[in-house]
């Protein structure tokens, strides 16, 4: 598409209650569960390996969503997450704080449980990513300093899910909010990445947002610019329907020293 979608529209129109009910009610008809399940296998492999662990891990461009924390609250002390939009982090928050009107994630925390072993203590693991989130801080990758004006630490880990392509207008944005993002990465710590391939556009409602058609050949040169060993990139099977075409995709870089 060729209207650009930035921050201020996601500030303005993105519902995150739509879009939580729209792709997210695992196991229902039109959610994503095919991205779920290939992205959630893969952090649990990751997370639950002892390879990428840690004090510290902020995901950058959390939205109102926990699913890519589930497997992180085993590795890693503590928590930061953030976003743009203040409605995905007020949405978020319900969560966090248990309202009775929070979006429920009880199948989606009961199927990354099995994945773990420990499908009978999905309330338990709910409670603990509840203790390992920290903060929720305002995001806007496109900064060099994501999180100006507050000041982290490196961080052990860096984890974003599904934001890059959809927060930046072009190839050169791209390379500058990867290059701002693993910038707080610690050396030798590890940015986790995952989100959509070849994907122009998606919906919310009745917005559409756009997004930068990625290929894996840009994602491995950036990364290997900016001084990152790729330790694991893998790619979902092109999907085709009327709501998806597109492929996801999954990878593990280490920062060099």
């Amino acid at each position: 598409m060729s209207n650009f979608t930035g921050a201020e529209v996601y500030q303005e129109q993105f519902d995150p209650k739509s879009f939580l009910t729209s792709y997210y009610q695992f196991g229902s008809e039109n959610s994503w569960d095919w991205y779920l399940t290939f992205v959630m296998k893969h952090y649990c492999e990751v997370f639950t390996s002892g390879k990428v662990k840690g004090k510290t891990l902020i995901d950058i461009g959390t939205g109102p969503t926990i699913y890519q924390l589930l497997s992180a609250c085993e590795a890693f002390d503590e928590i930061t997450v953030s976003d743009y939009a203040d409605q995905n982090r007020e949405e978020f928050e319900k969560w966090l704080k248990n309202d009775p009107g929070a979006f429920d994630w009880s199948s989606t925390v009961k199927h990354v449980c099995e994945l773990e072993g420990t499908r009978d203590k999905w309330m338990e693991k709910e409670e603990k990513l509840r203790r390992t989130v920290k903060q929720y801080l305002k995001c806007d990758i496109l900064r060099r300093n994501p999180v100006e004006p507050v000041v982290l630490p490196q961080a052990d880990c860096i984890m974003s899910s599904l934001c890059l392509e959809v927060a930046c207008k072009n190839n050169d944005d791209y390379h500058s909010a990867l290059k701002n993002i693993t910038s707080m990465i610690k050396s030798e710590g590890h940015l986790v990445l995952c989100g959509v391939l070849r994907c122009h556009m998606y919906t919310v409602g009745e917005v559409t947002f756009s997004s930068v058609y990625l290929e894996e050949k840009l994602i491995n040169e950036i990364l290997h610019e900016e001084g990152y060993a790729i330790e694991r990139f893998e790619v979902q099977e092109r999907i085709k329907n009327p709501i998806h075409d597109m492929d996801a995709f999954f990878l593990v870089a280490q920062k060099l020293k």
